[in-house]
């Protein structure tokens, strides 16, 4: 069965990241000339001269049927939390560090036409969705595409919380955090905070501690379909923190829970054909580069 094409995009960027104006202004030209129509989001049109049609994330058309971001992983991860809202697919034009979710190279816009035109790869990536308690007694949810993070308050304690899947206990802990991780999110935090890799088509969940008070500690791949359930014990200091995929940080009420599973609605990421998983792991990390020889 052949692939869709697509006839309207959404083109974004974030502010700061060196290249993105330029970016946008090439592939917004490229797009036109493939006779594609483009949106700008409101943001993003601010990097860009005149002459071109804005829209608000919140106001998104039901014609648009692809969002283009150009930067690295952590702009790909705001369109995503956009494209999940109205089932949107996503292509990511590299312009950050790493940047393993973006592709296509700034210098090679023109691996968009064959996309526009379906030929493309689709990778499935799940979000975590989690519900939890405030410290004023809210309870609120949020969505993760690469971690959820138990963090200390604002001085730095060690959290007492002990962390259970499908309601068994897996180990009570004293340690600076924990890392919930998709194994989208097992290049991200989770790798720095040494963390195994995990191939997107695995369905598993990582649960990494964050500096341990035992040394036995260590971090475990469960299944994903499996509910984590963190509990913050009323013994701490202070109250910790959460927060999803680097953002919207809160602060959780002691002697409550936090429930997180696979969201029922996964984000589809765009690749060009021949895109390689492993391909895109010897590059970001040198792994191309033999040891040489004394």
């Amino acid at each position: 069965m052949a692939n869709k094409t697509f006839s309207h995009v959404l083109l974004m960027g974030r502010e700061g990241i060196a290249g993105v104006p330029e970016t946008l202004e090439k592939t917004h030209q490229y797009l036109n000339q493939q006779g594609v129509k483009v949106s700008v989001e409101s943001n993003s049109s601010q990097l860009m001269s005149a002459n071109h049609q804005v829209i608000a994330d919140h106001e998104i058309s039901a014609d648009i049927d692809l969002i283009i971001v150009i930067g690295g992983d952590g702009s790909l991860l705001h369109a995503a939390h956009i494209a999940e809202q109205y089932a949107l697919p996503v292509l990511g034009v590299h312009r950050g560090r790493l940047g393993f979710l973006t592709d296509i190279p700034p210098d090679a816009i023109e691996q968009i036409g064959p996309v526009i035109q379906g030929q493309y790869l689709i990778d499935k990536r799940h979000f975590f969705v989690s519900e939890f308690t405030t410290d004023n007694n809210e309870k609120q949810k949020e969505l993760a595409l690469n971690e959820v993070v138990l963090l200390p308050s604002d001085t730095a304690h060690m959290i007492e919380f002990d962390t259970y899947a499908n309601n068994e206990l897996i180990y009570e802990h004293r340690a600076d955090g924990l890392i919930i991780s998709t194994p989208t999110g097992s290049t991200a935090y989770a790798l720095s905070g040494g963390g195994p890799i995990l191939h997107p088509s695995i369905d598993a969940t990582i649960l990494l501690p964050m500096f341990p008070h035992t040394l036995s500690s260590r971090p475990i791949v469960i299944d994903g379909s499996n509910q984590v359930r963190v509990h913050i014990n009323d013994s701490n200091d202070s109250a910790p923190h959460i927060s999803f995929d680097g953002r919207n940080k809160k602060r959780l009420q002691l002697n409550s829970d936090i429930i997180i599973q696979k969201h029922q609605h996964p984000l589809t990421l765009i690749h060009p054909e021949g895109y390689s998983y492993f391909q895109t792991l010897r590059e970001k990390l040198g792994w191309e580069r033999r040891a040489r020889r004394t």
